[in-house]
């Protein structure tokens, strides 16, 4: 349903010229795709609640840059959150793989739950970067970027959601993500 919504939004875009809904249409309809190419590929079966998460994140991105960002105050927020918890999630389930794979190393959890926290602060900041990057080309340029900053009390709030998300799945990570670890450090660390 939900990519059927994202080629909807990407139709919308192409009919009512809108780059920025054109590309976090299409950019987020690959994303979606995700799932079942790790399966096929990696023999990894994602969970069905994993792979809603990992599309939903993405799906309510896109919705919010086909216009629901500017109608909800709070849309950036919930965005922000859930794309940082899945940004926790990828860092979570890549640094216990390789705890889970390596004998010599050995991190205990609540390491791993700092360890999350600050990686999705450390990407959070890269994207912040990345948004001020393409305000800047954007000004030169004169062209719509699929980003936008909104000053320094945005991208602070967007850090604290970004935070939240973290701290939600740095708390959950070791019951529902330590199996997803434990097949991905299988399929990519045994031969």
């Amino acid at each position: 349903m939900m990519q059927t919504i994202l080629i909807g939004l990407l139709l919308f875009g192409i009919y009512d010229p809108n780059p920025k809904v054109i590309i976090n249409s299409l950019i987020a309809l690959s994303i979606t795709f995700l799932p079942a190419l790790l399966e096929r590929n990696y023999r990894l079966s994602l969970d069905p609640w994993l792979a809603l998460w990992i599309t939903a994140a993405v799906f309510f991105h896109t919705l919010g840059s086909a216009g629901l960002y500017g109608y909800f105050g709070w849309w950036d927020h919930l965005t922000h959150a859930f794309s940082a918890s899945l940004v926790a999630g990828i860092g979570y389930i890549t640094v216990r793989a390789i705890d889970l794979h390596h004998p010599e190393i050995h991190l205990p959890k609540r390491y791993i739950f700092v360890y999350v926290i600050i990686f999705v602060m450390a990407f959070g900041v890269i994207w912040e970067l990345f948004e001020f990057g393409l305000d800047v080309i954007a000004e030169a340029t004169e062209i719509q970027m699929p980003l936008a900053q909104h000053g320094i009390d945005d991208t602070v709030r967007d850090m604290m959601f970004n935070t939240l998300g973290a701290i939600i799945v740095a708390a959950a990570a070791q019951v529902h993500l330590s199996p997803l670890a434990e097949e991905i450090r299988v399929a990519l660390f045994t031969e």
